[in-house]
């Protein structure tokens, strides 16, 4: 409990970063638990032998980070958050964005999560979750026959299909990445579905991914990834990219 710490007197020269660093330290550990008060400022000063600047100090410091709120009334103070997975990718998802980062960096670092993901997803998976995933590739499948297909339901769906495979994956780390990355570059997949025959392969490539999954075909599923980041390479290099591989006419088609 947060009323039986005990921590060293802050260092001299650079107190409130040590006073933050030691507090994030029992968060982290789970000393102080999600939901529990940090000891008041008063008993803090006393604890780490400091004045009250430095402990707004690090107050500030851990706020800053998002590991605690500051609460105002009686029953106010200091208050462990707990880190919400939805915003830890958005955070993510926004770095990356501001990096700028090069769409071929991306497609191969996407390539090779994904081919970790399709191994254990087949590994760990169980029959439901596999037949579930095949069934929402036939929705996006049924989705593009309409006349006129909504383009953002289909790019929704295949953000979906991708969270999905990366739940089944049984390692939440997985998880947590892929939806930072479909946050962060959805544009880049969107791309695929601009253009009606970049559209059909990409639906294809997916059918046939879910349905070596369902039968347990490990090495099949890693031929589809990797024809989906051919036609994903090749798009993007027609649209001014760098990370063509071969002529869009030259990939295999999914047996969809």
């Amino acid at each position: 409990m947060a009323d039986t710490l005990h921590f060293l007197p802050a260092k001299m020269g650079r107190a409130g970063e040590d006073v933050a660093l030691q507090l994030e330290a029992a968060i982290i550990d789970g000393r102080i638990l999600p939901g529990q008060s940090l000891p008041s400022e008063r008993d803090l000063q006393a604890e780490f032998k400091t004045g009250r600047g430095v402990i707004r100090e690090a107050m500030r410091a851990l706020q800053q980070k998002g590991l605690i709120e500051i609460r105002k009334g009686a029953k106010g103070g200091a208050f462990v958050k707990q880190v919400e997975v939805a915003k830890a990718s958005e955070s993510l998802a926004l770095f990356l964005k501001q990096q700028n980062v090069d769409p071929d960096y991306l497609v191969e670092f996407r390539e090779s999560m994904d081919r970790t993901i399709t191994i254990l997803a087949v590994a760990r998976g169980d029959g439901k979750e596999k037949r579930k995933l095949e069934k929402e590739a036939l929705k996006l499948a049924a989705l593009i026959e309409e006349d006129v297909p909504d383009m953002e339901r289909l790019v929704e769906m295949d953000r979906n299909l991708n969270i999905r495979l990366a739940q089944m994956s049984g390692n939440p780390i997985f998880e947590w990445l892929m939806r930072a990355v479909q946050l962060g570059f959805s544009s880049h997949d969107h791309a695929l579905y601009e253009d009606p025959e970049y559209r059909r392969e990409t639906v294809a490539n997916w059918l046939e991914t879910t349905r070596q999954i369902a039968a347990d075909e490990p090495m099949k599923a890693l031929s589809s990834i990797g024809r989906h980041y051919i036609l994903l390479r090749n798009r993007l290099a027609e649209k001014g990219g760098d990370v063509s591989v071969e002529k869009a006419g030259d990939v295999p088609r999914a047996n969809g």
